[in-house]
């Protein structure tokens, strides 16, 4: 149920029905005309720009067309006690109590899929894809989150979704990883001093690899490196993975698929993916210009393949072979998203890292290349995420070695408020997260007031003994709503529209700052019931009223539902 879709369409159809005597050439589609909240200063549920915008089309003085189109209203539909114009023409509406209380008895009845709006569709979400050379850092949760919630979010309105990690099990990082285990394992076997240079993974994560290694491989020497590194590269991806999957648990975060670099090279995909874009003239062998800041003097020109991307909205085309001729990590990239197209996913949502905003171009031609423009992929970088404790910089874990570790994220915060507070800004904006602040128990601490609120009403439950699942009567006769609940109302009714919003633009940091809007109304209210008796909820052990009691049950719906897709838990007490 969205209440902005509900009384649009029959806005809408009021004016195409008296089109010729409102004096309506031009209805344009009835494009750009919206219902959505009014001005906080107005005391009104809606506002709608029909009479401003088709005014405008058809040269009619506005305010003269918004007058006609709420007197028609007002005579033909039932729903409005009362409509103003307001500005240059904004039609402003006032329900009458029957149409709130079939609205909100909609929702009662329909609680569990309040704000779903069915869309039905397909998703391949790939988020996080650390390379599996050590534990998740803090610049990883933030994008975990984030796809993990958004997730939550498409399913909740009924779409199929895929979670899926890239293993970059590939290349000379992985080859240096096995080296760095090696040598630790040397260290732990024989004394050897660990000597790091800048290709190695120094942090004692390194250590704990390498002890269950040997306990593993008890005859085994390591006398060589080169004999063991079938093994080391194995093994200590295997407890690497593990370190990554304990980390994401941890944080309530579970992948469907983990695909594998390795896989792709050996099954070919690179190559089979290379053959198709020949085959539509999209890779031709050529040269590369050279980059920017390079002069053509210094340039070695080499004879590639080369991906022509600019044909999909690139800045420029793109290497598909490295000088040696072997892939680039783009060619790679490339087979990785042509299995993706394969398996029929509709969209495609590749959840990146901040230093891999130049990347996104690239790669989105490619999809649309191999696709033939018919699946969409959309890159969301996350920012960085700034950790500050007692006023300064958090330091970094010595066992990480030059990260700050997902791991001592959750040494200082629970997952609650990690995945709260990841999500507190939109994705392409910097995160300042401060420790004191989360901890704090206050207005301060979005997640805390969020969770205190549903706490509050879980409270005035258990004191009134009340089941929120019965039905309420709600007589039109004798409804009435004070100040704070008509507020808190109007944001419930905002509930489908912030969903949706969220949604179709993969921004779920809109579902955060709703519930903490929707609980700080709630505390508010409260707030004034202990100062003033007018506003007190219970009165001699019984709801003051059924209206009331309805706004607290929608508040908590609507809060459960919310904290639900971003996987924080609801305490019944705190």
């Amino acid at each position: 149920m969205n209440i902005f879709e509900e009384y649009i369409k029959k806005i809408t159809d009021l004016i195409i029905k008296n089109q010729k005597s409102l004096n309506l050439d031009n209805l344009n589609d009835l494009k750009g005309i919206v219902v959505e909240n009014p001005p906080v200063e107005f005391n009104f549920d809606l506002s709608c720009n029909a009479g401003l915008l088709l005014g405008k089309i058809n040269r009619i003085n506005p305010i003269e067309l918004s007058n006609k189109i709420r007197d028609l209203i007002l005579k033909e539909l039932k729903d409005f006690e009362k409509v103003e114009i307001a500005g240059p023409g904004f039609l402003n509406l006032k329900l009458t109590s029957e149409s709130l209380i079939l609205n909100i008895n909609k929702i009662l009845k329909d609680k569990e899929y309040f704000g779903k709006k069915a869309t039905n569709n397909n998703y391949n979400i790939e988020f996080v894809s650390a390379n599996p050379t050590g534990p998740m850092h803090v610049g990883h949760c933030r994008g975990a989150i984030y796809g993990d919630v958004l997730a939550n979010l498409l399913k909740f309105n009924g779409n199929k979704v895929t979670k899926e990690y890239y293993i970059n099990d590939y290349g000379n990082q992985i080859k240096n990883f096995a080296k760095s285990v090696f040598l630790r394992i040397r260290e732990i076997k024989y004394n050897e001093k660990f000597i790091s240079n800048e290709d190695l993974y120094p942090g004692e994560y390194i250590k704990d690899i390498g002890k269950k290694i040997i306990e593993l491989n008890k005859n085994e020497k390591f006398d060589d490196f080169d004999q063991s590194l079938t093994l080391l590269k194995k093994q200590s991806l295997k407890h690497s993975m593990e370190l990554i999957k304990s980390d994401l648990k941890k944080l309530g975060i579970e992948h469907d698929i983990f695909f594998s670099e390795t896989d792709l090279v050996e099954k070919k995909l690179v190559d089979k993916a290379i053959n198709q874009l020949k085959k539509n003239n999209y890779v031709q062998e050529g040269f590369l210009e050279a980059p920017k800041g390079e002069s053509d003097k210094t340039w070695k020109k080499t004879k590639r393949l080369i991906f022509k991307s600019t044909l999909f909205g690139d800045d420029t085309d793109r290497a598909m072979q490295k000088n040696d001729g072997t892939w680039t990590y783009f060619a790679n990239d490339v087979g990785y998203h042509m299995d993706k197209v394969n398996r029929k996913y509709k969209y495609l949502i590749n959840v990146l890292g901040a230093d891999h905003t130049g990347y996104t171009k690239r790669i989105t031609a490619a999809v649309s290349a191999l696709s033939e423009n018919k699946v969409k992929l959309n890159c969301k970088v996350c920012q960085l995420v700034k950790l500050y404790k007692n006023g300064k910089p958090f330091k970094m874990s010595k066992r990480a070695g030059d990260f700050i570790s997902a791991q001592d994220l959750l040494n200082e915060v629970n997952k609650d408020s990690i995945r709260f507070m990841m999500l507190n800004r939109s994705n392409d904006v910097e995160i300042d997260f401060d420790f004191d602040k989360v901890l704090e128990k206050s207005k301060d601490n979005p997640v805390f007031y969020v969770q205190y609120a549903f706490a509050r009403i879980s409270s005035i439950f258990r004191t009134l003994k009340i089941d929120a699942n019965e039905k309420i009567n709600l007589d039109s006769n004798e409804f009435s709503l004070n100040e704070n609940e008509t507020k808190i109302l109007r944001k419930i009714f905002e509930w489908p529209k912030i969903v949706e919003t969220a949604s179709s633009k993969y921004e779920p940091h809109k579902i955060p700052f709703y519930l903490y809007e929707l609980a700080t109304l709630f505390h508010s209210y409260w707030s004034k019931g202990n100062k003033n008796e007018r506003f007190k909820f219970i009165d001699d052990g019984k709801i003051k009223k059924n209206e009331t009691l309805a706004i607290i049950i929608l508040v908590s719906i609507v809060i459960k539902r919310g904290m639900n897709i971003l996987g924080v838990s609801l305490p019944d007490k705190m």
